[in-house]
């Protein structure tokens, strides 16, 4: 059957066909019309400004960070350049290990870099360039340069290093810096200018370089850079500088700094000398120091361990965090309480047998048979344990309390560290708050006694033994201590006062300040501490003083020579000089160094004679131990046992006298 084809019909079909087909072209190009206009027109100005800034990239330009200088413009932290071999890990092509395995043969990565880079690397981000090798030489940065294109995400870059050039030389004061770790980058996004920290890789971690961080980091400075469709940089359009950051002129010593650590030689403890009119600290030292250069690019593992698991504890910062019992120096304080609170005349006087009953309890004194006659200026210049006995229950717990207070014993003195420990200055609402067992909270009067010869609760820090014989040797005018005097702006040079003014006076009667430094010079001269200051060519005013690290048992004598070093007393020692004058005041802590004349005295005599006189010690090593007569040299006390942080004494044992 023949099949005709219905022509019109086919026609008519190719016609819808191509009438849609039209009409599908007509929307496409309606669509891309619709969205050039969106692009082009109604959108034009924010891609426009998303294509500017592919082709712009802003570079931060990190500031110079402000200098550390002491008081006589020595450098004692700055900034140098050198050249970083640095891996982005996010950019590398290949197994890691292998790369570095490769840099290797190129620059020599020892395998302390190594645990350094794996430390670094948990602390950074995976897209952050992290250090595998600092302080590249020339030989090393043309050796890579040729080969680099074998390693891409490696690259060398100049950075900026901090250096201490005085090394342990007053490591707890200057503190040191460290790259920022993820903990550190999330405090730096809650602040305020955490913009300004856009490029950094360091910040402080430790002393002056963390409380001072703001005025010594700077201003982070910006650059404008086109770059290419690939990245690279085609030409500088625009540059804002960095501003470097200010400069901390402290108010430190450096050399006196120097003459204190050395005459510590191998032993623990801490000093602080601060100039009583002013509030400068002219020393700050706590041995065992450290190197803060160790810290600055990451510290490695061996070093690490080795500071941190020493039980000498060479990082812990001892004036400021250590807490002690002020033996005998705390005696001047509690005389010149006796005389403004009338309990006490300077010519008021006892009769010390060598010991003092108080309920069933014997409080022995430091000399056997006693000192005989004691009035005020040799109760303080042989420390005649008995007179102060009478006077704690005399005063009693509160008042003690009320008095010292001002003095800065059991609070924050505000120098400018971080973590200053508050100390103890034990009162009954002290005691109530600081116990939970009804028979805990009662202030018993036995506890009153031992307080006088400062023992018992008390507990300060040596910042706060220097700075309240500076408070009595200002005459009760208090100065804020302080270790930055001047902060100097890193731009224009102008210089700002970070203490200018006193703090507050203490409402002292000038007699009887003046009857207490009587007393004090006495010691010197005919006291406990003559020995050490035999010769001298200045007229200085101090208090030797002995606090115990374990308690003794009942009827035990100390004996140092059967006890473990660790185990043997404190020696402590105050003081300042010259006496009509004073220019410096002292407070220190010789840990297990024994009695006060022995170990803390002879130390500070050199302090006062190269400021005072510019002397320097001719021999570094060790001052030998001297014994002083029957009056002088002291029987133990055994008050408490040693404390969990430091060896500072908690109440218990029997009570006996302090020794010098």
């Amino acid at each position: 059957m023949t099949e005709f084809k219905n022509t019109e019909r086919e026609l008519h079909y190719f016609r819808i066909r191509l009438s849609v087909a039209g009409a599908f072209v007509l929307v496409c190009f309606g669509l891309l019309f619709a969205r050039f206009l969106w692009l082009q027109v109604v959108k034009h100005d924010d891609y426009a400004a998303q294509a500017e800034e592919n082709r712009i990239s802003i570079v931060p330009l990190v500031p110079n960070r402000g200098l550390i200088l002491d008081r006589n413009g020595i450098v004692l932290a700055r900034n140098f350049s050198a050249y970083t071999l640095e891996i982005i890990p996010s950019k590398i092509q290949g197994d890691l290990d292998t790369i570095i395995d490769e840099l290797a043969k190129l620059v020599d990565i020892q395998p302390k870099d190594r645990k350094r880079f794996r430390k670094l690397q948990e602390e950074s981000r995976n897209f952050e360039s992290t250090p595998i090798r600092t302080r590249l030489s020339d030989e090393e940065v043309a050796r890579f340069t040729a080969q680099r294109y074998r390693f891409p995400g490696v690259e060398i870059q100049a950075r900026l290093f901090r250096q201490y050039p005085l090394g342990a030389t007053a490591s707890h004061v200057i503190g040191y810096i460290g790259r920022i770790s993820q903990k550190d980058a999330a405090k730096i996004e809650e602040m305020e200018d955490a913009a300004n920290y856009n490029g950094t890789d360091y910040i402080g971690k430790e002393g002056l370089e963390k409380s001072y961080e703001k005025h010594l980091h700077g201003i982070t400075g910006y650059e404008e850079v086109e770059v290419s469709a690939g990245g690279r940089a085609v030409r500088t359009l625009s540059r804002t500088s960095a501003s470097p950051g200010n400069n901390l002129i402290l108010s430190i010593d450096i050399e006196l700094q120097k003459v204190i650590e050395e005459a510590f030689g191998g032993r623990r403890g801490a000093l602080v000398a601060i100039e009583p009119a002013t509030g400068d600290v002219l020393a700050y030292v706590s041995m065992p120091t450290f190197d803060p250069n160790l810290f600055v690019e990451g510290i490695d593992q061996q070093s690490w361990e080795q500071l941190n698991t020493s039980i000498d504890r060479p990082l812990l910062n001892r004036p400021l965090s250590g807490s002690y019992p002020p033996g005998s120096t705390y005696k001047p304080f509690m005389a010149l309480a006796g005389l403004e609170l009338g309990k006490r005349t300077s010519s008021s006087a006892i009769s010390d047998p060598g010991y003092f009953f108080f309920g069933n309890h014997r409080f022995n004194d430091d000399k056997p048979g006693g000192h005989g006659i004691v009035d005020l200026y040799r109760s303080i210049v042989h420390s005649c344990d008995t007179y102060f006995y009478l006077l704690a229950n005399d005063l009693g717990v509160d008042a003690m309390h009320d008095f010292m207070k001002p003095f800065g014993f059991g609070q924050l003195t505000g120098i400018d560290l971080e973590h200053e420990k508050t100390g103890l200055l034990p009162s009954t609402a002290w005691k109530r708050k600081a116990y939970r067992k009804p028979e805990q909270k009662k202030w018993y009067a036995g506890e009153t006694i031992s307080l006088g010869i400062g023992q018992g609760y008390n507990s300060f820090t040596p910042i706060q033994l220097a700075h309240s014989v500076a408070i009595l040797a200002n005459n009760g005018i208090v100065m804020k201590p302080h270790l930055v005097k001047i902060i100097e702006n890193g731009v224009s040079k102008e210089r700002v006062m970070t203490v200018p003014k006193e703090s507050y006076r203490i409402n002292l009667k000038q007699e009887n300040i003046d009857i207490i430094k009587k007393a004090m010079a006495g010691v010197p001269l005919e006291g406990t501490s003559k020995i050490a200051f035999a010769g001298s060519e200045y007229i200085s005013a101090g208090k030797t003083g002995t606090a115990q690290v374990v308690a003794l048992k009942k009827n035990e004598k100390y004996d140092a020579k059967k006890m473990p070093e660790r185990h043997r007393d404190h020696s402590l020692y105050t003081a300042f000089a010259p006496m009509d004058n004073p220019r410096i005041a002292i407070g220190i802590i010789v840990e297990n160094g024994g009695f006060g004349s022995e170990a803390a005295a002879p130390i500070v005599r050199k302090a006062l004679d190269y400021y005072l006189l510019g002397k320097k010690p001719i021999n570094k090593d060790k001052t030998p131990v001297e014994k002083i007569d029957g009056d002088e040299v002291k029987s133990t006390a055994a008050l408490k046992a040693e404390d969990e942080s430091i060896g500072g004494p908690r109440p218990g044992g029997e009570t006996q006298g302090n020794k010098e």
